[in-house]
């Protein structure tokens, strides 16, 4: 089973007022969007597609996808994102460093995929993971954890813990989430990134873009039907135009669902 992408795009619907979110799963074969006014885990249900899917999925690391039954995996492009801005506006070296070791990490998978190999040689993958707990330990020294509430006029703490910083929150990520985070680097199957979820919603933002928003519930479902359909047959070479002459002669091109 290839790994499934997820991501999600805002979308106004039928209200202008109203912001809908379109979600796609797809894989490098399949492609699925549906809209919902829930970016989480109502719309996850609704969809049908996390409660059942059993494979590893690719996505940007939210929390509405924990606790379902698939194997996840959280997408790297993001990671590199918010290091960026660790690097760049707070000047802290250790984002620099965890970017550029994330990046190393993907070359050696590539390397070793070249190679025709199934798995990093154990000695490189022992030096990455060590390198790996040594920038975090550092970045976790650049960043202390923030002191405690400070206590209200009645002298009781405010409920609740001491908002963090946008670094140690990034940190307490990779920390926690570590083999969700490096998933590529012991499983081939698995990308770095989930870029084909990414690159399946342009198309979404281009028809935003044009006409601003749908005006009907129905109209954005049948909007997401056909576009699934499209994009599916595209990914597995079938002629778009004669398919469509069958889906109106009323035999439809069926694509594979694999």
């Amino acid at each position: 089973m290839q790994p499934l992408s997820g991501e999600k795009c805002t979308k106004k619907c039928y209200d202008p007022k109203t912001g809908w979110w379109v979600h796609v799963c797809s894989t490098d074969r399949l492609t699925l969007y549906a809209a919902h006014p829930s970016r989480g885990r109502k719309a996850l249900d609704a969809i049908g597609i996390a409660p059942a899917f059993r494979g590893i999925s690719v996505h940007d690391g939210l929390k509405s996808y924990q606790s379902y039954g698939f194997t996840q995996a959280w997408c790297n492009v993001h990671h590199l994102r918010e290091l960026t801005y660790v690097e760049e506006e707070l000047k802290q070296e250790w984002g620099h460093k965890m970017k550029e070791l994330l990046l190393s990490m993907k070359d050696e998978v590539e390397r070793a995929n070249v190679s025709g190999k199934q798995e990093v040689d154990l000695l490189v993958l022992a030096c990455l993971l060590r390198h790996y707990d040594e920038i975090l330990a550092e970045g976790y020294r650049a960043n202390p954890p923030p002191p405690p509430p400070k206590k209200s006029e009645q002298g009781k703490r405010k409920p609740g813990r001491a908002k963090q910083s946008p670094a140690r929150n990034l940190l307490d990520r990779l920390s926690q989430g570590k083999w969700m985070v490096l998933r590529f680097l012991h499983d081939f199957a698995v990308p770095f990134d989930n870029n084909q979820a990414e690159r399946d919603l342009r198309m979404i933002k281009v028809q935003q873009k044009v006409s601003g928003s749908f005006r009907t519930e129905e109209g954005i479902a049948m909007f997401c039907r056909i576009r699934s359909y499209l994009s599916t047959l595209r990914k597995q070479g079938i002629a778009l135009f004669p398919a469509l002459d069958h889906v109106f002669s009323g035999t439809p091109v069926l694509p594979a669902f694999s």
